[in-house]
């Protein structure tokens, strides 16, 4: 089933905002995607704006990678990994030194960099095996998680 652009942006955010359950097709996931990345770089410019374009988002965002994943077989809770990487290694980060810490010679813990770059390259590494996972076709027949997706109306 393939699904356009608009089709794909109205079932996300009015039909399926909040809904877990179920598969969808490449093209949903991908045609809503393009439109978060899109509204992403309109909200940029708009200041305060783009924090509530990403609140406003990020829920059916994570719907329809639930159910993409879902659609390939996968368990659709997976779609959260690459999101806790992401969010540890920003914890986890060391702090920028100032002008002054640095023209003292205070750096951040070799340890903390350490930490933070080992958990970035593993959140490359997971963001790719990701990436493959939601490019993979979808299960023609009945899976786990229900029918294929239907050919949009």
């Amino acid at each position: 089933m393939t699904m356009d652009f608009m089709t794909a942006v109205k079932t996300c955010l009015t039909q399926k905002y909040a809904k877990f359950e179920g598969r969808a097709s490449r093209s949903e996931y991908w045609w809503f995607f393009l439109f978060v990345v899109l509204g992403s770089i309109v909200a940029m410019f708009l200041g305060p704006l783009s924090f509530i374009f990403t609140l406003a988002i990020i829920v059916p965002m994570l719907a329809v990678g639930f159910r993409r994943l879902q659609d390939t077989g996968r368990p659709g809770w997976w779609i959260v990994i690459p999101a806790v990487l992401s969010l540890l290694n920003t914890l986890l980060a060391p702090d920028m030194p100032d002008e002054a810490a640095i023209a003292a010679g205070e750096f951040p813990d070799t340890g903390s960099v350490l930490v933070s770059g080992i958990l970035g390259i593993i959140g490359l590494i997971v963001s790719l095996v990701f990436l493959w996972f939601l490019t993979r076709p979808s299960q023609p027949e009945t899976n786990q998680y229900g029918p294929p997706p239907a050919p949009a109306a």
